[in-house]
């Protein structure tokens, strides 16, 4: 068993690991909501989105958490506005700013020495780096992740089975999604500095849709999701450490590979014949958590 516990007597392994697992489990709040929502085109684009106030930051010698926070609110809020456009679809508002957002930042970093590292780090961060501060801000960002879920649960639940709906129940969707975009954000930007914007999607995507794919309630598909994350992290850097690889992207691969499995799983278990008299399994919100 010293191959499997071994690596976790480093302190820094340990840290890392519980790091991951306040990662996981930030990302599963807000995860679940972008997977039931099909919104993973907006993770990802916020993800990258952050990279000109993190170059900006970098580059002025200011804070980067700082400068990510801002550029991903300026992200989140430009897709709201551009999307209330009748003319135009949340994805090509989503694909503008995506565009602009990385390409500006890739013009700051350039205008950086050290431009590779900047961006590899932006990219992959250094999970094995994770210290005392970092696991205390992880854990706050956890904190208000769980209160804003809670407090919004109701309206992210009709909003993710039907804005119409919503709107009949006095829930404000628009209010809504913009309290949703800024949990995203809220994951993204407590995160990336940590294990890197290839962690935080990985961790933001993959494990809510491998809980999605068997449709649980909500709730459980958000506790599932960050066992799944959690999991995923001591695996990866169980591998990382016995392969030499990179943690972090060992990490996001495990999490990706954990989605690919449980699909596989779920095809399998659905191909089974079916009792007779037995419901389907609902993918998407029921009636009765809107109405709750």
């Amino acid at each position: 068993m010293d191959w499997l516990l071994s690596p976790f007597e480093a302190q820094f392994v340990a840290r890392a690991l519980w790091g991951g697992v306040l990662v996981s489990c930030v990302c599963a709040l807000a995860g679940t909501w972008v997977v039931l929502r099909g919104m993973a085109f907006l993770g990802d684009a916020m993800s990258h989105g952050m990279l000109p106030g993190v170059a900006l930051a970098a580059l002025l010698g200011g804070n980067l958490v700082l400068g990510a926070a801002v550029s991903a609110v300026t992200m989140a809020v430009g897709v709201h506005a551009l999307s209330r456009s009748p003319r135009l679809s949340q994805d090509t508002a989503i694909g503008l700013l995506f565009v602009g957002m990385l390409a500006t930042g890739v013009i700051l970093v350039s205008r950086s020495p050290s431009f590779a590292v900047d961006l590899t780090a932006f990219l992959f961060g250094d999970v094995l780096a994770v210290g005392t501060n970092d696991l205390l801000g992880l854990a706050v960002a956890l904190a208000v992740a769980l209160v804003v879920t809670l407090l919004g649960y109701r309206a992210f639940v009709a909003l993710a089975f039907d804005p119409r709906k919503a709107h009949t129940l006095g829930l404000a969707p628009r209010a809504a999604h913009l309290v949703m975009l800024g949990l995203v954000t809220l994951a993204i930007v407590a995160s990336f500095h940590v294990v890197g914007t290839l962690l935080v999607f990985g961790l933001l995507v993959a494990p809510p849709a491998a809980m999605a794919l068997w449709g649980p309630r909500i709730p459980v598909t958000m506790l599932g999701a960050a066992l799944i994350g959690s999991a995923s992290t001591f695996v990866g850097l169980l591998l990382s450490w016995h392969l030499g690889t990179a943690a972090g992207a060992t990490i996001a691969v495990t999490a990706v590979v954990a989605f690919f499995l449980s699909a596989l799983a779920a095809s399998v278990v659905q191909r089974r014949p079916a009792p007779s008299q037995a419901a389907p399994i609902p993918s998407r919100p029921s009636r009765t958590e809107v109405a709750a």
